[in-house]
């Protein structure tokens, strides 16, 4: 039997640390935790006040379900006041126990047995006296009651209903046995599913085939418990259905709970006094946090009078905030968890031709579309996969993987199509899409003239709103480039290279790019089993080499970063999921 905690760990990302600033005044604490500490003069003037974090979310959460929770918003609340079997540590992106305390593998790596702690209470934030209470269970025959606290039954409870709904999740959790014949309607039968309440501390999980990404898809928001007796009903409690997650009903059991939700103007979060705290989730040492939905620049002028303690730096400004001799004291940057990239449709005319792709992407200067258009400390991307999930590669040990700006060789490259083709640069008829925005348009336009300067080809440029360019990107006719972006929905590098190009995908090869390759297919298929973690990172850098530059079917702009700025009376972590633990962070006196 194996323990996966110790031994499915993600691993840092170490080339992104030296390739970015580093965070002011970084100290590990003895945990390992980034406990960032501003010292420095601030551009406000601190006002005293209560013990209430203030920050912004840039929009308001869709939901608050764990099940639909995908915005970054909603993820952001949710993973505040509910906590998965596993909790992805903010910092490091190691798994780390979460309402499981320990979790072992069957010796066909298929099978997951895992123990859950017992003394997690439900609770909700009671308006009529200001203070976090307990859930009570229904009167039993002698009319007493005890407190609900988190069991399996509420995670199996979850996890079907997952599979069951249109959840977004519920293609994550297919690997599942079981799972695509109940969310398809073929089976009906929820027991022949591969999630089991066992008893109250005991929840098995068997899957199709041993997956060495298994222990990160239990920390996705889809895989978290729900109180079953709101959805469902019980003896004492009306069935709600969906509406359990309204801010007038829901219970949760986070180191947080609601306290407050204002449709598109805040949200409140309070201590929740009954989460018995350990070192991967501890007790909060702020009393509450109150956000607000201001769009980045409001609030960035928020911050600068001192209304806000934290907030993210618009692109637009951060080139000025970077200049501003305080601002920049208070400024650290991070991984975004996304990647921007260009897509080719491979069966479309004059793109079908490898050489026209790689030439392309050869003649995309990376660096210089950063330092001249985007202006927001992005990193130029050489591949695919964003640099410190696991089994990604990183640029400190393949510093030549993927593709890099050669306008020699792209040149080069083109000719040769050319000469072929009996033709010139100027006569090819190519077409990039993007979705509307004034940031992807200064993109597109700044791209098409390297090109134009580079290889001497007229690219047209077509504008489309994001759900006409997605319906277009999920067709056989696609666009010939389209410009996409793909943000993690779990740090494993399979949920890029299998979950997004292999056939089946989440964005299915057979459509948007029209590409199917069998040494590629079966290279994310050996890595998604693979347990080796060397091995594992080897098969998914050579995914990659055939993916970016061999066959080039998709071209690598930039890895998303973010600019946060923080008071100095704030100590705090820098989360690389961009999901903040707030109950880590401090006001200081």
């Amino acid at each position: 039997m194996q323990k996966f905690f110790p031994l499915f760990i993600l691993i840092l990302l170490s080339a992104c640390a030296s390739a970015m600033p580093a965070p002011a005044n970084v100290t590990p604490t003895a945990s390992g935790v980034q406990v960032i500490q501003v010292v420095a003069t601030s551009a406000a003037t601190r006002v005293p006040r209560a013990n209430v974090l203030r920050v912004n979310l840039t929009g308001d959460a869709d939901t608050l379900d764990p099940a639909f929770a995908q915005d970054p918003s909603a993820a952001t609340i949710v993973e505040e006041i509910f906590v998965g079997l596993v909790r992805l540590d903010e910092t490091t992106n190691q798994t780390r126990p979460g309402i499981a305390t320990s979790s072992n593998l069957s010796a066909d790596g298929k099978t997951y047995t895992l123990k859950l702690r017992g003394d997690v209470p439900w609770v909700k934030y009671d308006r009529a006296t200001n203070q976090v209470v307990k859930i009570q269970t229904c009167p039993d025959r002698s009319k007493q009651t005890k407190d609900r606290v988190v069991v399996a039954k509420d995670f199996e409870s979850g996890l079907l209903r997952v599979l069951r709904s249109s959840s977004p999740f519920a293609l994550l959790l297919a690997p599942i046995e079981g799972a695509d014949a109940y969310t398809s309607g073929a089976n009906n039968d929820a027991t022949k599913v591969g999630v089991k309440a066992i008893d109250d501390a005991t929840l098995e999980i068997k899957l199709r085939e041993p997956l060495a990404y298994a222990p990160t898809l239990l920390a996705i928001t889809g895989a978290m418990a729900v109180p079953r007796w709101l959805i469902d009903g019980d003896t004492c409690v009306t069935k709600l259905g969906d509406k359990w997650a309204d801010a007038a009903n829901i219970q949760t059991y986070g180191p947080f709970a609601l306290k407050d939700w204002t449709r598109g103007a805040t949200i409140t979060l309070t201590r929740n006094p009954f989460w018995v705290g350990d070192d991967a989730t501890p007790q909060s040492k702020i009393d509450e946090v109150a956000f607000t939905m201001l769009d980045e620049n409001a609030a960035l002028a928020k911050f600068q009078t001192g209304e806000l303690d934290a907030t993210i730096v618009p692109a637009s400004e951060f080139d000025r905030v970077k200049a501003d001799a305080n601002l920049a004291k208070l400024l650290t940057t991070a991984p975004n968890l996304c990647t921007y990239y260009f897509g080719f449709n491979t069966r479309a005319k004059t793109v079908d031709d490898v050489r026209v792709r790689r030439a392309l992407s050869l003649a995309l200067d990376r660096a210089s579309l950063i330092a001249t258009t985007i202006k927001s400390g992005q990193e130029p991307a050489q591949w695919f996969t964003l640099p410190g999930i696991i089994g990604a590669p990183s640029l400190k040990t393949n510093a030549d993987l993927g593709i890099k700006f050669n306008a020699g060789e792209a040149k080069q490259v083109l000719d040769a199509y050319l000469r072929e083709k009996n033709t010139t640069a100027d006569k090819l008829d190519l077409t990039l899409a993007y979705n509307t925005s004034p940031g992807n348009q200064k993109i597109a336009e700044t791209v098409q003239a390297m090109w134009r300067a580079t290889l001497g080809v007229n690219v047209k440029l077509s504008a489309q709103e994001w759900s006409a360019l997605t319906k277009s990107v999920k067709s056989k006719t696609a666009s010939q480039i389209w410009r996409f972006g793909w943000c993690l929905e779990y740090p494993d590098a399979n949920n890029f290279l299998r979950d997004v190009v292999a056939s089946g995908g989440s964005i299915n090869a057979d459509t948007g790019l029209n590409w199917q390759d069998a040494k590629y297919q079966d290279l994310v298929k050996k890595a998604a089993v693979e347990k080796d973690a060397a091995a594992r990172a080897n098969l998914y850098a050579q995914a990659e080499k055939i993916l970016v530059n061999d066959a080039a079917v998709i071209m690598p702009v930039y890895w998303y970063t973010r600019g946060a700025l923080t008071q100095p009376w704030i100590k705090r972590t820098v989360a690389f999921t961009g999901r903040e633990r707030y109950e880590r962070w401090q006001i200081q006196p």
